[in-house]
């Protein structure tokens, strides 16, 4: 079953390489991330399996397809052969395998990772912190330092995206994306996919957007005892949402979970993990040290544990849906223009005096 994901997961990607078509190559990634995600399974890495396929296999292909509504689904013509990268990219990869005869072997005992800090969380995790998941014990506890500098990504990242992706371009430019839009024939919005005579993406949509964001708060308080977490259920909640802005409109799920909302959830979640920290600062420990946050240190840890887990679900919840509205807002922003180019509504006001070449 491994050989046969593995052969999968390289027929996959070369695929992605030699397809012509975008929508098709964004399809067969979501395809390899989900190979991957099974792969990760076999692997006994469940935590990670759980986000690959609601980030790889989910949320990312929405985001590539949000992508493809801005620039269309066909490939430029072949670029010329350019021999000096192919060279660069050829020696690079001959010093990574080189490098790789160095390494230690595979599953040895003597492994520096069997030998270092590995045995010690085995051995020290359930009387240090009690979590029966030693992968929640380790991202949450053992290194928090690093989960917090990661769910600073997350947030920074979302940040930066929807300053991009909300820079407002000058009216020539605007005109000359709808002059694009119309030229290259691009279909309809990718928000509101159905509508009130579509009965069963509807249907469907509310049986299981319910059951998803059931799951998710399973997910992010079960955590510590199974597979799952933050970042796993921050992925599964987003999205609930996601799906039901694709299938009943941007809108309504803005009605729903606003920008403004979201905006102050991305920051909520990094105070969350911080003050977490800061708190143990205040009672005379350490930054991210649990143990005083009860009158038990196995509950200060699992109290710990559990407010940072929520700091970092709402980030990536709130992060993912910012992305994920920046794109699609963009998306909707040069229909609106192609429509008005084509004069089925009217262009919006310009305070700026037009030319009469412009009122023609």
């Amino acid at each position: 079953m491994d050989i046969f994901l593995m052969l999968l997961l390289i027929a996959g990607a070369i695929t992605v390489l030699l397809v012509r078509n975008l929508f098709v190559a964004t399809m067969v990634l979501g395809i390899v991330s989900f190979t991957m995600a099974l792969i990760f399974i076999s692997l006994d890495a469940v935590d990670v399996a759980f986000t690959e396929s609601a980030v790889g296999a989910g949320i990312s292909t929405v985001l590539y397809i949000g992508t493809l509504a801005l620039v269309g689904a066909g490939e430029k013509g072949r670029l010329k052969f350019a021999p000096v990268p192919l060279l660069v990219s050829a020696a690079v990869g001959a010093i990574l395998i080189f490098a790789s005869f160095e390494m230690p072997p595979v599953g040895g005992a003597d492994n520096p990772v069997q030998t270092h800090v590995a045995p010690r969380y085995v051995q020290e995790t359930p009387t240090e912190i009690g979590v029966p998941n030693m992968v929640a014990a380790v991202l949450a506890s053992y290194r928090g330092y690093d989960t917090f500098g990661e769910v600073t990504v997350i947030f920074t990242a979302g940040i930066a995206v929807i300053m991009i992706l909300r820079q407002q371009r000058r009216r020539h430019n605007a005109r000359d994306d709808a002059d694009l839009f119309l030229r290259d024939g691009l279909g309809p919005s990718i928000t509101g996919l159905g509508s009130v005579q579509d009965i069963v993406p509807n249907i469907i949509a509310k049986l299981l957007i319910p059951f998803i964001l059931v799951f998710a708060l399973y997910v992010q308080f079960h955590g510590d005892f199974g597979p799952g977490g933050g970042f796993q259920a921050g992925v599964i909640f987003a999205a609930a949402f996601i799906l039901y802005a694709l299938v009943f409109g941007l809108e309504r799920s803005r009605q729903i979970v606003s920008e403004t909302t979201i905006l102050f959830l991305i920051a909520l979640g990094v105070l969350i993990y911080g003050g977490t920290g800061v708190a143990g600062m205040l009672l005379g420990v350490n930054f991210l040290d649990y143990n005083v946050l009860a009158s038990d240190p196995i509950a200060g840890q699992h109290l710990g544990i559990l407010l940072v887990e929520l700091g970092v679900g709402i980030t990536v919840t709130a992060a993912m849906l910012a992305i994920f509205y920046a794109f699609v807002g963009r998306v909707d922003l040069l229909i609106d223009q192609q429509r008005a180019a084509r004069g089925r509504v009217p262009q919006d006001p310009s305070p700026e005096p037009r030319t009469e070449g412009e009122k023609q």
